[in-house]
């Protein structure tokens, strides 16, 4: 087997994490409901009933599930252990998703679920939903054809012939890349009227969630059953008793309905002998069938060309009991298939103490139902009032089960060859026994297969990691892209697919319009501007100095991005075109600006500003102002020891020191700098290389150049700021 490409089991990114979690049909035959979830986006495959257990206990488990949550909800085929519990689940819990099932399975849906309301037989207060919440669950299905795919969400799914019951669909599924494969119930052999299930084609399988009904039983030749089927039947007849078959309404009883008519075509002797249908509900769904029998296989296709199949000669279909005259030898087929109740239940009490009469169940029984036990021929049957009845009538299984044996199981799952596979909708100890066989077989190959028999409510946890690609698509696309060359436009994320492209292309490709944005805001400054020149420089080297405005403002630019401009006395007006990179330039711009004030550099030269007194309403001169245009004037000059000194006459000479100790500190880390209040000199360690600045002839000792020339650097400004 190739595979192509395998998840992790151990635990990985959660955003990576796939999660295969049965509400149903997990180790058992019943209610199949399966959450799929990945990628944030949750898929819940079939919801069904249990046709061993009545009411609320029937339902799958619901309650691990957040039904809101709920994406898509796709059903495979409308037989009543996957469908049933569709009504309760969207119209009594908060389910708001979206529904899909094939076009024949809606139009047999309503039908089926109608007669199962009407039939059970539990108590009004029991019931799990009515005809008004049937219909308006009903209103919200949305059909699918075989091989159309839909995509919602970014939720992939195609629709494939599963085979097993008109209208029944595998559905493949497609999340971020990875693919899963759901059958349902499948069928791999073409019978009297149905195709045979398909396998998608041109397609790597991720993960198969599969069935397991029949574990590693085989089924015999068709053709073996249907000669041993028929045999049974004219057997029970010709001594004169009545013979039962107890089926679903539909599905598996068309194609017996099929044999039964050729077979009393063949054989005149038994024309007598009337064949009854006991089902009003499959009369008006034989319908659907003639409807959609371009879905069925060229046999009935060919056929229907020339007459209706199903138009039977001698089968009639019974409309209620009262019609039935049960005198004498007959065939009657009844539904339901598993006798839990309903006309099937009520023939079989009303027979089976008669050793002439005949039970043929043609069909998989599950677990806890009358039929399941019945096949084990007790000496006694309990009826539906709690009488004891004895079981003296004959008793025969031969399966026209439309679920794949193990032969054409494996097989398919080898056609798949999905590296994960999941086993479902059987027994525990059938399954068992499947996973083994599948595990021996492969093991021999030397292939390399995950396989996994969750039982209810119990997840199967992968870890998928594929490779994200991004296509370049428009403008972008009509040059091919080059080994290390760097792609520069807008990347678009839709539905997991990835696509980058220019920015003039992306209104035609996913309707986005673009435009700039210029932004604007006025910040509170009360220092001069040239001042918030020297720290802009100081943060952001170089900047760009612009002509003044009509008004003669200042501006400056910063990285060719973000403009800066004097707006009144007391604010500054910040400028630049709206984008994530312009507005992190511009983060760091304001930041700046607000903490102008509190830096050391400021602090000195607000005290310059205001140190001297002066009369009131005579000139006056403020020292801070010339020291200003002085640290312009020089601010490119390197000074001398001397000069330094020269700066600094007017000033307390410990007061200048504490200043200066406090500038080293907020330029190289008060964790590396020492002072010696006595020696009036700092210590700067840096990446252990020392330097000493002598802070009363204002020189730098240092062994390296880097630092020296840095540290040197540093007390001029320390200096300038501190002019007075």
């Amino acid at each position: 087997m190739s595979y192509k490409r395998k998840a992790e089991l151990p635990v990985g990114d959660v955003n990576d994490l796939m999660e295969v979690t049965p509400l149903g049909a997990g180790s058992e035959v019943g209610r199949s409901c399966h959450v799929l979830k990945y990628k944030g986006k949750t898929v819940l495959l079939d919801c069904g009933i249990h046709p061993g257990q009545s009411g609320i206990s029937g339902l799958p488990f619901f309650d691990e599930v957040d039904p809101a949550s709920i994406d898509v909800l796709l059903i495979t085929h409308f037989h009543l252990d996957h469908a049933a519990g569709l009504p309760y689940f969207t119209e009594r819990t908060s389910f708001k998703g979206r529904i899909f099932m094939t076009h024949p399975t809606k139009a047999i849906f309503k039908w089926l679920l109608s007669d199962y309301v009407k039939v059970s037989n539990v108590g009004a207060n029991e019931m799990l939903y009515d005809e008004t919440q049937l219909a308006a669950c009903y209103e919200k299905i949305e059909t699918v054809d075989y091989h159309q795919e839909m995509n919602v969400d970014g939720i992939k799914f195609t629709g494939y012939n599963a085979g097993h019951v008109l209208g029944a669909a595998m559905f493949l599924i497609e999340i971020a890349g990875i693919k899963i494969l759901y059958t349902g119930d499948y069928s791999r052999e073409e019978d009297r009227h149905l195709m045979a299930a398909e396998k998608p084609t041109n397609v790597q399988t991720d993960v198969l969630i599969c069935e397991s009904t029949y574990g590693v039983q085989s089924h015999e030749p068709r053709i073996d059953r249907e000669r041993r089927f028929t045999s049974t039947v004219h057997d029970i007849v010709q001594r004169g008793g009545r013979c039962l078959l107890p089926v679903f309404a539909l599905g598996q009883a068309q194609e017996l309905l099929l044999m039964l008519d050729e077979y009393w075509a063949a054989h005149p002797e038994l024309e007598s002998i009337p064949v009854y249908y006991a089902s009003s509900l499959a009369k008006k769904c034989m319908t659907v069938y003639q409807t959609y029998i371009n879905m069925m296989n060229s046999k009935i296709r060919k056929q229907f060309a020339v007459s209706n199949p199903f138009v039977f000669k001698h089968i009639s279909h019974l409309k209620n009991m009262d019609m039935f005259d049960d005198t004498g030898p007959c065939v009657m087929m009844a539904s339901p298939g598993m006798l839990q109740n309903g006309l099937s239940r009520e023939l079989f009490e009303r027979w089976c103490t008669d050793k002439k009469n005949g039970l043929l169940i043609t069909g998989y029984c599950v677990e806890n139902t009358l039929a399941k036990d019945v096949m084990n021929e007790p000496d006694e049957i309990q009826t539906m009032n709690g009488q004891k009845l004895k079981l003296r009538m004959s008793v025969d299984y031969i399966s026209f089960s439309a679920h794949v044996d193990y032969t054409q199981n494996s097989a398919f799952i080898d056609e798949v060859k999905a590296p994960y596979l999941i086993l479902v909708h059987g027994e525990t100890n059938a399954m068992g026994r499947l996973k083994s066989a599948l595990m021996s077989k492969y093991s021999e190959r030397d292939e390399d297969i995950r396989i996994f028999t969750p039982r209810n409510t119990e997840s199967v946890k992968l870890y998928f990691r594929g490779e994200k690609l991004a296509k370049t698509i428009g403008q972008m696309a009509s040059t091919f892209p080059e080994k290390e060359k760097l792609v520069s436009g807008v990347l678009v994320v839709k539905d997991f697919q990835y696509t980058i492209m220019d920015t003039a292309d992306l209104e035609e490709f996913v309707g986005l319009q673009t435009t700039s944005v210029l932004q604007r805001q006025v910040v509170p400054y009360h220092a001069s501007f040239g001042l918030l020149k020297y720290h802009l420089q100081q943060m952001f080297g170089k900047i760009q100095e612009l002509e003044r405005d009509i008004n003669k403002l200042q501006r400056v630019r910063i990285f060719d991005t973000v403009d800066v401009k004097e707006y009144n006395v007391n604010h500054v007006l910040l400028e630049w075109t709206g984008n994530s990179v312009n507005d992190m330039v511009a983060d760091s711009v304001l930041a700046v600006i607000l903490n102008i004030e509190s830096s050391p550099a400021s602090v000195k030269l607000t005290k310059s500003d205001h140190t001297h007194s002066h009369s009131h309403g005579q000139p006056h001169h403020h020292h801070g102002e010339s020291s200003k245009t002085k640290m312009e004037d020089q601010e490119s000059d390197s000074l001398q020891p001397s000069t330094l000194g020269s700066l600094l006459v007017e000033r307390d000479a410990e007061d200048e020191f504490q200043d200066l100790v406090m500038f080293f500190a907020s330029q190289f880390g008060a964790e590396n700098v020492e002072q010696d209040d006595n020696a009036k000199t700092v210590q700067i360690s840096m990446d252990g290389v020392l330097a000493t600045i002598d802070c009363t002839d204002f020189t730098v000792k240092c062994e390296a150049d880097a630092l020296r020339h840095r540290a040197q650097n540093v007390l001029e400004r320390a200096v300038r700021t501190c002019v007075h």
